[in-house]
């Protein structure tokens, strides 16, 4: 494996200020099929800001990053959906959210013009292959923002009886009336065109799109008709359907997946025409992120341990070495690195240390044009570890106050558990948000990718099957040892925090050992029977637990932190949104009350009008709150 060097990230010059300056953000970027630009989302965003910040359009030079143009054509406008087609045109959605309304427009020779506006939401633009129409999901009517982890509507009158489609819908270049295409029937979480630009592959499934996108199938669909024909339905969950050049092959990423656009696992291929999914990278030590079929043939992003790659993919051969490395996060609007017609590469990258910029160039090596954040100053000093636990190598990072790695006097950490279980903590700029908030007060954070983790390859991502909080909850109290092992981390003052599955494992751990003095628990799962019954989305369950609660009851129950409440000792503070679809608040309020019962000290917070992770600024600055004082209640007064 080669691990290029080529990602360069800024240096920081010394005595630049900590919080002086906004942050610039790039969003939804799109590259040029010559090469020449790029476009993204652009906005400056003040730290911890009690409104957020609106953004506009920009196009830069993929050479210099030089500001070609600026777009901002709604004022009332959100942006996103940019996708760049023939002679350098690009797509973008336009969002009123006020009016209820999203206008796909097109920017070309130095002005935008509105192609089609619908009641509803709109979103991921595509061309089709002759550069005549433009197909685009669309939601007319809805009722809430798309996806499970949004705010859900609120459950009165006769249930189940509505919810959001999310069609493909077509429109011609020039404008007029969108077309919709796929039946009504059919929820689409994504899809690309055919190359004889006849149809569709897309993955779908019928009824409501919160709760069925574990079941989904691969279908064409098509364009001039609607009618749908199953390609395959996969073993594991898919995304990023792909089809070939040629038109023969459909090229996706399947594996365990818990939460849609949370992406992770193997590449398969099936041919368009059906038949049995096969597994193009098997044993892969590594998560594939993202997927294209390229001029230059089919590229995947991955994780591999602590780096984000790009891997080429031969469908027949499997996986090549990587083409380059990098640890970091990245992001780009079709995939995680949007790519040009002679093979050359653009995405969004950082780190804990350095801010978000653009790179583009060679896909070797690619090169930082972008320099908004270039003097924005880290607070933190970061760091892989490895460790063994069960038989495996385990990763994590570990975040030290900057100044602090060098220190011998011992500090209190925070252990951070990601959500999901399938997903993975991956580098991001720590500027604002709690985790800034935890280091600005002193605490070294530990982020742990414990088994049914990406990063590893499939069989890691699966070996927490029908044992969640058991290895994992092993794996991550190793990790803890490692990290006192490697830095000054006083073992008397740990904390625990984490949000949806992460929420769980904080509940659970407080049940299976004392080693933590205090926890926090955002969105947690306290009970998997009641869960079972009461959240939106039940089928993301069967590929853990191998069948359902009210047919195999004891192992939801032997994994359920209620059932081990008498074993909770640890001060706990409780966060959750009021319309949580995917983890109800009454899983919190269960867990309260039990703690309460066993006279634990806890604390509990439901966020108005809130989903599965909390969002208004409000909200945010008072949770943040809530949480630092919680741990420096119970971790400094030791």
């Amino acid at each position: 494996m080669r691990a290029q060097t080529a990602l360069a990230l800024p240096l920081i010059l010394a005595g630049a200020p900590a919080m002086a300056q906004p942050l610039h953000q790039y969003a939804a970027l799109a590259f040029e099929a010559s090469g020449a630009h790029v476009a993204s989302v652009e906005s400056a965003d003040e730290p911890d800001a009690a409104t957020p910040t609106r953004g506009t359009i920009v196009i830069r030079t993929a050479r210099d990053g030089h500001v070609a143009a600026t777009i901002d054509p709604c004022k009332a406008c959100s942006y996103g959906g940019l996708a760049y087609g023939p002679g350098g045109t690009l797509l973008f959605v336009a969002r009123d959210k006020k009016a209820g309304s999203s206008t796909l427009m097109a920017y070309a020779d130095g002005r935008a013009r509105k192609i089609a506006t619908v009641d509803g939401l709109a979103a991921e633009p595509r061309w089709s292959p002759d550069g005549t129409r433009i197909a685009m999901l669309v939601t007319l009517g809805a009722r809430k923002e798309a996806g499970a982890t949004q705010a859900g509507v609120r459950e009165i009158g006769e249930i189940g009886e509505t919810s959001d489609e999310e069609r493909i819908a077509i429109v011609p270049v020039a404008g007029g009336a969108i077309r919709l295409v796929s039946p009504a029937d059919r929820y689409v979480y994504e899809y690309d065109w055919t190359p004889d630009g006849k149809g569709f592959v897309a993955t779908t499934a019928k009824g409501n799109g919160d709760a069925n996108w574990w079941v989904a199938t691969i279908d064409a669909i098509d364009a001039a008709s609607g009618t749908v024909r199953t390609i395959a339905t996969p073993v594991t969950q898919a995304n990023f359907p792909r089809v070939s050049p040629d038109g023969q092959t459909v090229a996706y990423i399947g594996g365990l997946m818990s939460d849609f656009g949370s992406v992770g696992g193997d590449v398969w291929t099936v041919p368009l025409a059906g038949g049995a999914p096969r597994d193009a990278t098997p044993h892969y030590h590594g998560s594939f992120t993202s997927l294209l079929w390229t001029p230059v043939g089919l590229r995947a992003t991955a994780l591999i341990g602590a780096q984000a790659a790009v891997v080429p993919i031969d469908p027949a051969k499997g996986a090549g070495e990587p083409l380059w490395t990098a640890p970091a996060s990245i992001s780009a609007a079709d995939a995680r690195v949007a790519f040009a017609a002679d093979g050359s590469m653009a995405t969004v990258a950082q780190d804990y240390e350095h801010g978000p910029a653009i790179f583009a160039g060679p896909v070797s090596a690619p090169v930082r044009i972008s320099h908004e954040n270039d003097q924005y100053a880290p607070i933190v000093a970061a760091r892989s570890l490895t460790w063994k636990s069960g038989g495996s190598e385990v990763q994590g990072w570990l975040l030290a106050p900057r100044g602090a790695a060098s220190s011998s006097v011992k500090a209190p950490m925070v252990t951070i558990v990601h959500g999901g279980p399938a997903a993975a903590n991956t580098p991001g700029f720590v500027w604002q948000g709690t985790n800034a908030a935890l280091v600005r007060a002193g605490y070294w954070l530990f982020l742990p990718n414990p088994r049914g983790s990406y990063g590893q390859g499939e069989t890691f991502t699966a070996a927490n099957k029908r044992d969640f909080g058991g290895g994992d909850l092993k794996d991550i109290l190793a990790g803890i040892d490692a990290a006192e092992a490697a830095a000054p981390i006083d073992d008397e003052r740990l904390g625990l925090t984490g949000g949806s599955y992460g929420g769980f494992m904080s509940m659970l751990a407080n049940t299976q050992t004392h080693r933590f003095k205090a926890i926090v628990a955002a969105a947690g799962l306290s009970n998997w029977i009641s869960y079972y019954g009461t959240n939106g989305i039940n089928t993301w369950m069967i590929p853990y637990f191998g069948k359902s609660a009210y047919d195999d009851p004891d192992v939801y129950w032997a994994e359920s932190p209620i059932k081990y409440i008498k074993q909770a000792r640890t001060p706990t503070l409780i966060t959750v949104g009021e319309r949580d679809i995917e983890v109800p608040p009454t899983q919190s309020v269960e867990y309260w009350n039990g703690l309460k019962a066993m006279g634990v000290p806890t604390s509990l917070v439901i966020y108005p009008d809130e989903g599965h992770g909390i969002r208004a600024p409000d909200h945010v600055a008072d949770a943040r709150r809530r949480t630092i004082e919680w741990f420096d209640r119970y971790l400094k007064a030791q």
